[in-house]
């Protein structure tokens, strides 16, 4: 099993369509976003907690989803428009987690400040 930050993910076979798409892209796009995302810890405890194979099918669906539109390069506003390029991200993000966020454990929040601490 492939491992990140001590979380074991499930197999490809098993993994959703686009889960390997938001693991390539999520750390760029992350360190990009980083200073216009205030809330950004809650993100990547959401790429954590979308990663692991303890989260329930639909709250993955849910965070795999707003984090593909995250990453996506075109998007409803450009993000590279400076001070609105990412509100329509933190939009789609805070929609997710909040509807998941009794599935965001305490690891994955743990998680989260450690790779930020290590990317920072």
């Amino acid at each position: 099993m492939a491992k990140d930050n001590d979380f074991d993910f499930i197999e490809l076979g098993e993994k959703p369509a686009n889960e390997s798409e938001v693991r390539a892209k999520f750390w760029r796009k992350a360190k990009q976003a980083a200073r216009q995302i205030p809330f950004m810890e809650d993100v990547v405890a959401a790429y954590y907690c979308a990663l692991d194979k303890n989260t329930p099918l639909r709250a993955k669906g849910i965070l795999l989803a707003a984090l593909g539109y995250f990453i996506l390069p075109v998007d409803t506003i450009p993000d590279v428009i400076l001070g609105l390029g990412f509100t329509d991200d933190i939009a789609v993000l805070t929609a997710a987690i909040t509807a998941v966020r009794a599935h965001i454990t305490p690891a994955h929040r743990l998680a989260a400040r450690q790779a930020i601490a290590d990317n920072g």
